[in-house]
């Protein structure tokens, strides 16, 4: 219930709405009380022998008399009642429906919104399945809350006219129809009581079932290539079926608390009946005014009962109430500090001072790593696997922040500066090109989303990726597919470049950008890197060291630690850490060269940076 002040928030922009949604259920409960009224009439006045009310006399005139009149009076004020609740029914669902599906909109929102300032080591803990089935099926629980109160409040109101009506005919048995009260009131406790923790149960279950799905789909290449089809299908059914058998336990206890509700308002009815029909047989009441009492003790229990069933059924929104406000209240592991500014475009000088970082469960991931970058520089990042290559240049943008130490650029602590400027300032390319479902023209655009279709193309062509892109059916507007699919690795990587590009970013990161692409379209995008890195603050994270022969500063790191730094003449002397990679890497490319070579002398793969070694290979 501490979150039901939190969930008028989405109603204040649509208040409007919800005045007009809130005057139909008025208007619902008045026309509720007129519904036995004809048929009172029909039986007391046209068939018994009661006086004909004195409005009906003073509309009607001399037909009042008449019973064969005032017989189609009353079926046709029945049916005109009848079509006038229908109507108003039909204009409060209109009223309810659009307020309500707003406020999802809004709630999932707010939801999408806030799991993408979420940092990424969050990201990396929860399942995606997980955050996707909050936010789109738990999304609607503060709606679903909202939504109970106007008929909780229609049922509250027809209630309590009911019951005045019923205590000006009969007060004994009004009275007696409120037997059922404490009852009814002892159920709701009791099943609100012993089901909140199975639905966290069944919640979870279906959500990670979901997260099932949607990894298998993002893994499809893997399962088909290991042929793991049936084993997936086993898995999602084994958990599916767990939650089934969780859902129907609680259905089980829905069920049976429907069944306690039911009995409790039917021995209700019997009890009003009896007292009713005794109060006939005694005079106390017309048989007309019977069936009156009848009908709104009928109705009084149907709000009774809807009244049970809404907040037994509020325990399912609670739950899922609880776990989408848990989202909305995980706070961002990065933000933006509360002295942070914006900046405009900076110089690119870059300082790491002695920053240390450690994932949780891995302690000292980075250990007192100090580099110093000037504007425009390129920086090659090298080591062994597991090294913390990748960790320390995702400290730049604040993917992550370090356990101690600080990084400044331009002299500022990126902690002062705000994540958006921040983030403005650097442009990314890594390793697996992440590409949108869109068109060509859309993911290079994605840069900058204000930029033109003649700088789209432009920044294409700077980046050796025009002339694929017109030999395709459609060009720029060639629909990738999800993740880019429809092109192939190499492709994907030069629009990745010309999004880049377009950004226009003063710094760099280049994450293993070549690693998985043959040496042939390895060419085709170094040669684009070299216009890209012109004139920019360049990070390379690479394997392949022939391609970082040319950086300004080479920095190695193992285990953590910057071990040496310095240009590629300069550490090829000094026999440490990166002549060691170094050596190791011109090994084996030699020996596959001479295996080609063996193979077929005249087509030798050569990397076109190592003219040297190609020389001594050929001869």
């Amino acid at each position: 219930m501490k979150y039901i002040p939190r969930v008028f928030r989405y109603l204040l922009p649509y208040w409007r709405l919800a005045v007009v949604s809130a005057l139909l259920i008025l208007l619902a409960s008045l026309v509720g009380l007129l519904m036995p009224w004809p048929l009172k009439f029909l039986v007391d006045s046209v068939l018994g022998e009661e006086p004909t009310p004195w409005w009906v006399t003073a509309t009607f005139g001399k037909f009042a008399s008449d019973r064969y009149a005032m017989m189609y009076v009353a079926v046709i004020a029945g049916l005109g009642v009848t079509l006038l609740s229908d109507l108003v029914h039909v204009l409060s669902n209109y009223a309810q429906t659009k307020l309500e599906q707003l406020m999802v909109l809004d709630v999932r929102s707010d939801l999408f919104e806030h799991s993408q300032r979420l940092s990424v080591s969050y990201h990396e803990q929860k399942r995606s399945g997980m955050l996707i089935y909050i936010i789109n099926s738990l999304g609607d629980a503060v709606v679903g809350v909202l939504m109970t109160i106007p008929p909780l409040v229609q049922s509250v109101l027809t209630l309590i006219g009911m019951f005045i009506v019923s205590m000006t005919i009969d007060p004994w048995l009004a009275l007696v129809s409120l037997v059922v009260v404490p009852f009814l009131y002892y159920s709701v406790g009791y099943y609100a009581k012993h089901i909140q923790s199975r639905l966290y149960e069944v919640r979870g279950l279906e959500g990670e079932t979901l997260s099932v799905i949607h990894e298998a789909i993002s893994m499809i290449r893997v399962i088909l290539a290991f042929g793991r089809s049936d084993h997936e299908s086993h898995r999602h059914r084994k958990l599916g079926l767990k939650a089934i058998d969780a859902r129907v336990k609680i259905t089980i206890r829905q069920t049976l608390f429907t069944m306690a509700v039911n009995a409790i308002t039917a021995g209700g009815t019997a009890l009003v009946l009896a007292v009713g029909a005794r109060h006939a047989l005694s005079g106390k009441l017309t048989v007309g005014q019977l069936l009156v009492v009848l009908a709104y003790i009928a109705s009084v229990y149907k709000p009774l009962e809807s009244i049970s069933y809404t907040i037994g059924g509020l325990q399912d929104k609670f739950v899922n109430l609880g776990i989408a406000f848990g989202l909305l209240d995980t706070e961002p592991d990065i933000k933006d500090s509360p002295n942070a500014r914006a900046i405009d475009r900076v110089r690119g000088a870059v300082r790491f001072d002695n920053v240390k970082f450690s994932y949780p469960g891995r302690e000292d991931t980075l250990k007192d790593v100090s580099i110093d970058v000037k504007p425009g520089e390129v920086v090659a990042i090298v080591g062994p696997t597991g090294a913390g290559k990748s960790t320390l240049i995702s400290l730049l943008p604040r993917f992550y922040d370090p356990d101690g130490g600080r990084i400044e650029i331009d002299g500022i602590n990126i902690h002062d500066i705000t994540l958006k400027s921040l983030r403005h300032q650097i442009a990314l390319v890594q390793q697996e090109p992440l590409l949108f479902s869109g068109s060509i023209m859309d993911n290079i655009r994605y840069g900058r989303l204000e930029a033109t279709d003649e700088e789209v193309v432009n920044a294409a062509k700077a980046a050796n990726a025009h002339d694929f892109v017109e030999r395709l059916p459609e060009g720029y507007r060639t629909e990738l597919g999800e993740r880019g699919t429809k092109v192939s690795g190499g492709e994907r990587q030069r629009i990745a470049i010309a999004r880049a590009f377009l950004k226009d970013a003063p710094i760099l990161i280049l994450d293993e950008p070549t690693s998985a692409i043959d040496s042939k379209t390895e060419q085709v995008i170094l040669d684009a890197l070299d216009r890209l890195m012109v004139g920019r603050t360049t990070f390379i994270i690479a394997h392949r060291l022939s391609t970082i022969r040319h950086a300004d500063q080479i920095v190695a790191i193992e285990a953590g630690r910057v071990v040496e730094s310095g240009t590629h003449d300069a550490l090829l002397l000094r026999n440490g850490l990166y002549r060691q990679l170094y050596d190791i890497q011109t090994g084996k490319r030699r020996r596959q060269r001479d295996d080609d070579a063996i193979v077929n002398p005249t087509e030798v793969n050569a990397d076109t940076s190592n003219s040297d070694e190609v020389a001594e290979v050929i001869q």
